[in-house]
C-alpha cells in the first residue's frame, strides 16, 4: 500500500515526473538517426540538393540552442528594462507629480538640475508633491494620504490581476524553478500569460510599497521567456532534457539583470538552483547572461550607464581592526535570516489555513498598513533600490544628511527604526499573492544595519580618535567609512535568507567592482551562513518547497536521510520502495485488449506513469519497464485509418487493422506484428499503414518496452538510489530481488521524499 500522505506530500500527485534517462536517449537516436541519413544521402546517387539540404539541416540544428539563448537573452533585458523604467514612474508617482509631463518621473523631470539632489524636490521646481499639486500650499496631511492612496491602490489591482489572471504569477517562483529544474513538470507555471502577468503585476507590487523586491521574480520571468522562445522550436519542445538547458541559462540571466551581474548570475544558478549543470549548460548560461546584461545595458532604463540604481564603486581600503565589526554585521545577516524564515513561514502558514478566499483584501490591508507606517521615516519611503543607491554611497561623492556628522544621532536612529520596519514588512509581504521577492528587501535591511554601525563606529572614531582602537588609522583623514558597512550588511543579510555564499560574494563584487573587500564580503557570508544554519537549515527557498508540498529531491537530501536513518542503522531501499504487490504489471506474453485498456485507463486515475513487464503474474522475473503513454499513443489511431469500416465498442484500430476486445496485445519479441514507432520518434502509426500486415492472433508492443531500466536490490542503501536519481534522472528505479531478476518493487523521487517528509512529520 502507498504510505499515507502528510500535508507536505499530498500535492505530489498533481506533478509529472521527467526521465532525464530516456529523454536524452531520444534525443541521441534522433541525432544517430540524421547522420545516418546523411550518410545514406551522401553516397554518390544521391542528388545534391538533398546531400546540401541534410548538411543544412544539421548545421542548423548544432546551431539552433545558440539561437535560442540569443533571443532568450535578449527578451529578458529588454522585458528587465521596462519593467525597471515603469516601477521608478510608479514610485514616484506616490509622491508627486512633474508639472512638464504627467509621464516623467522625478529624475527625468529634474534632469537639469544636479543628480545629487534630484530627491529633494524644494530645488526642482518642476517636480509638484501632491500638497502643491492639488491644494497649492504645504500640507503634510495630503502628501501622506496620497503616499497611502496610491500605494494600496497598486497593490490592491496587482492582486486583483494575479488572481483573476495568472495565480501561478504570485510569489516569488524560485521554489518552483528548483522543482522543474530537479525534474518535474508544472503545468503553466513558465507560460506566456504567466510572464505577461508576472511583468505588469511585479512593477505594480514594488511600486507599491510592500516590502517585496523584483530580483528574484526576474528569475521567474526569465525563465517563463526561455520556455515561450525554445517551445517554438522542435528541437526543445520534444526534449525535457535540452529544454532544462534552456531553463538554467535563462535563470541564469534572470540573476544577471536583476543585479547587473553576469557572473554572479551563472554562479547563482549553479549554486542554488540547478540540480543538473553540465559543462554545455554552463557555456550557455554564461551566453545568456552576457546578452541580457548587454541588452540592458543598451536599453539604460536609469539613463546612468549602470545597469542597477544601487551600482557604486569603492577605492577605499579597510583596516584590520574591522574584522571584529564585520564579524558582528555577519552575525547580524545570520540571525536575521534565520529569524526572517522561521517567522515568514508561520506567517504563510496562517497565510494558506485562513487567507486563501481573501487575497485582494490581505494585499490590500497589508499594504495600507505599510505605506501608513513607511511614509514616516524617510529612509523606509524611499524606493528600496533607490535607498540602497543612497545607503551604498560614499560621503565623498554625495551630500546630505547621511553625511552630516551634527546629524550622526538621528540618522543612526532612523537607521534603526527603518531596519526594523523593513525586517517586520518583508517577514508579512514576502509570499502574499502578489508577485515578490526577498533579495533587495532583505539587502535594504542588511545595508539599513550596517550603515548604522558604520555610523556608530565613525561617530567614536570623531568623538575619540587616539583610543587603541583606531591605532591604524591615519591622522586627519577619515578612517571608517560607513558606506562599507552598509554593502557588507547587504552581503550578509541576502546570504542569511537565501544561503548562498559563492554567488553572492561574486554579485557584491560585480555591483562595486571592488576587489579589496572580497575578504570582508567572505568573512560576513560564512558567518553570516554559519550562524544562519544553526537558527534553521536550507534558505527560504527550500523551507517554502516544504511548506508548499512542491517534489524536489537533490543530494542535500542525503544528510537528512542520514538523520532518519541515525548512525546505527541502514535505511534500505525495500523500506521505502512500493512493495510488487501492489504494483500494476505487465505480462510478456499478453492480455487482451479489452482488459489492457481498462489497465491503462485505471493507471490514468491512479496517476501511474508507466508498468514493469514480467514473463508471468506467477514467478514476477522481471523483462523490462513500458510507459503508459507510449501504448496509449500506440494503440491509438486517427479517424482517417477507419474506412468504410463500422467500429465497434471496445475495438482498437493499429495500423489500419481492427483489434477486438480478445484480441491478444503481447509486450515480448517474436509474435506476429509489431509496432516501432515510439522509441522511434514517430508521432503515429502511420509508417506501418501497408506494411506487413498480420493475420495472426496477437499484436506485439515489445519495441515499446525498455529492457534494461535501472535496477537495485532491495538491501542498497536509500542514499545510493537518492545519488541515482539525482545524478541519472531516471523517472523510476526497479528493485529486483537478491537471488534473481524478480521484481521486488518499484521506487519513484515521490517515494523517496514522501518518506523523508513523512518522518520528518513524525519525530
Amino acid at each position: 500500500m502507498r504510505q499515507v500522505e502528510t500535508k507536505s506530500t499530498a500535492r505530489f500527485d498533481e506533478f509529472t515526473t521527467v526521465d532525464w534517462m530516456d529523454d536524452s536517449a531520444k534525443e541521441r537516436r534522433r541525432q544517430q538517426a540524421h547522420w545516418s541519413q546523411l550518410r545514406t544521402h551522401g553516397l554518390p546517387s544521391a542528388s545534391l540538393t538533398q546531400y546540401l539540404m541534410n548538411w543544412a539541416y544539421l548545421a542548423y540544428d548544432s546551431m539552433v540552442s545558440w539561437i535560442v539563448v540569443l533571443l532568450v537573452g535578449a527578451l529578458i533585458g529588454i522585458n528587465t528594462a521596462f519593467i525597471s523604467i515603469v516601477t521608478e514612474w510608479l514610485s514616484d508617482a506616490k509622491l508627486g507629480v512633474c508639472s512638464k509631463g504627467w509621464w516623467l518621473n522625478q529624475k527625468f523631470c529634474c534632469w537639469e538640475y544636479s543628480p545629487s539632489s534630484a530627491s529633494q524636490p524644494e530645488v526642482c521646481p518642476e517636480w509638484l508633491e501632491w500638497d502643491q499639486a492639488l491644494i497649492g500650499t504645504s500640507a503634510g496631511v495630503v502628501r501622506w494620504l496620497a503616499f497611502v492612496a496610491i500605494g494600496t491602490l497598486l497593490a490592491t489591482v496587482c492582486a486583483f490581476l494575479v488572481r483573476s489572471y495568472a495565480p501561478l504569477a504570485a510569489g516569488s517562483g524560485l521554489p518552483e524553478i528548483k522543482a522543474i529544474l530537479g525534474g518535474f513538470v508544472i503545468r503553466g507555471f513558465m507560460g506566456g500569460w504567466t510572464l505577461l502577468m508576472k511583468s505588469i503585476g511585479l512593477a505594480l507590487a514594488v511600486a507599491s510599497g510592500l516590502s517585496v523586491g523584483k530580483e528574484g521574480p526576474a528569475v521567474h520571468m526569465g525563465c517563463c521567456v526561455g520556455n515561450v522562445v525554445s517551445r517554438n522550436f522542435p528541437k526543445f519542445r520534444r526534449s525535457a532534457a535540452r529544454q532544462r538547458e534552456i531553463v538554467s541559462a535563462s535563470a541564469a540571466a534572470g540573476v544577471a539583470v536583476a543585479f547587473g551581474a553576469p557572473i554572479g548570475g551563472v554562479l547563482f544558478s549553479l549554486e542554488d538552483l540547478s540540480s543538473h549543470f553540465p559543462r554545455k549548460t554552463l557555456w550557455r548560461s554564461f551566453f545568456c547572461a552576457l546578452i541580457a546584461t548587454v541588452s540592458l545595458q543598451a536599453m539604460d532604463p536609469f539613463w546612468t550607464g549602470k545597469l542597477v540604481m544601487f551600482q557604486v564603486t569603492y577605492d577605499r581600503d579597510w583596516h584590520f581592526f574591522e574584522t571584529v565589526f564585520f564579524v558582528l554585521i555577519g552575525a547580524f545577516g545570520g540571525v536575521y535570516g534565520g529569524l526572517c524564515i522561521r517567522l515568514n513561514l508561520k506567517v504563510a502558514a496562517f497565510r494558506k489555513r485562513y487567507l486563501g478566499s481573501w487575497v485582494v483584501q490581505e494585499v490590500a490591508a497589508l499594504a495600507l498598513l505599510t505605506t501608513a507606517v513607511t511614509y514616516a521615516n524617510r529612509f523606509t519611503r524611499e524606493d528600496m533600490g533607490e535607498l540602497l543607491a543612497m545607503l551604498l554611497q560614499e560621503c565623498k561623492d554625495t551630500r546630505g544628511m547621511l553625511c552630516a556628522p551634527e546629524s550622526s544621532r538621528q540618522v543612526i536612529w532612523a537607521l534603526l527604526w527603518a531596519t526594523v520596519i523593513r525586517v517586520a514588512g518583508t517577514i508579512l509581504a514576502y509570499g502574499c499573492r502578489v508577485p515578490c521577492g526577498i533579495f533587495v528587501p532583505s539587502m535594504a535591511i542588511g545595508a539599513s544595519f550596517g550603515r548604522m554601525l558604520g555610523a556608530i563606529i565613525q561617530s567614536l572614531h570623531r568623538a575619540h580618535p587616539k583610543w587603541a582602537l583606531f591605532a591604524q588609522c591615519a591622522p586627519d583623514t577619515p578612517c571608517i567609512t560607513p558606506a562599507t558597512y552598509a554593502f557588507l550588511g547587504a552581503a550578509a543579510a541576502m546570504c542569511g535568507v537565501t544561503k548562498v555564499t559563492v554567488a553572492v560574494v561574486v554579485i557584491m563584487y560585480e555591483l562595486t567592482g571592488a576587489l579589496n573587500f572580497i575578504v570582508p564580503t567572505m568573512i560576513v557570508v560564512m558567518v553570516a551562513r554559519i550562524i544562519g544554519d544553526a537558527i534553521v537549515e536550507g534558505g527560504i527557498s527550500e523551507q517554502l518547497i516544504l511548506l508548499n508540498g512542491l517534489p524536489f529531491l537533490d543530494e542535500g537530501e542525503l544528510d537528512e536521510m542520514e538523520s532518519l536513518a541515525g548512525s546505527a542503522s541502514h535505511l534500505a531501499v525495500a523500506a521505502v520502495m512500493r512493495p510488487a504487490d501492489d504494483l500494476q504489471v505487465l505480462a510478456a506474453g499478453g492480455l487482451p485488449y479489452a482488459e489492457l485498456q481498462s489497465l491503462v485507463e485505471s493507471a490514468a486515475r491512479d496517476s501511474v506513469r508507466g508498468f514493469p513487464v514480467v514473463d508471468n503474474q506467477h514467478d514476477m522475473r522481471l523483462v523490462g519497464y513500458v510507459l503508459r503513454d507510449a501504448i496509449v499513443r500506440a494503440l491509438a489511431v486517427p479517424q482517417a485509418h477507419i474506412t468504410g469500416q463500422s467500429a465497434a465498442a471496445g475495438t482498437a484500430f493499429v495500423g489500419g487493422e481492427m483489434y477486438g476486445p480478445r484480441q491478444q496485445v503481447v509486450f515480448s519479441s517474436g509474435h506476429s506484428y509489431s509496432l516501432l514507432g515510439s522509441l522511434h520518434g514517430l508521432e503515429s502509426v502511420d509508417h506501418y499503414v501497408g506494411q506487413s500486415r498480420s493475420t495472426g492472433p496477437s499484436v506485439n508492443l515489445a519495441e515499446l518496452v525498455n529492457s534494461s531500466p535501472v535496477t537495485v536490490r532491495p538491501q542498497m542503501s536509500v542514499e545510493t538510489a537518492v545519488e541515482i536519481f539525482c545524478k541519472l534522472g531516471p523517472r523510476v528505479i526497479l528493485v529486483t530481488s537478491e537471488d534473481g531478476g524478480y521484481l521486488a518493487g518499484l521506487l519513484t523521487r515521490k517515494d523517496v521524499l514522501r518518506h523523508i517528509r513523512g518522518q520528518s512529520h513524525a519525530q
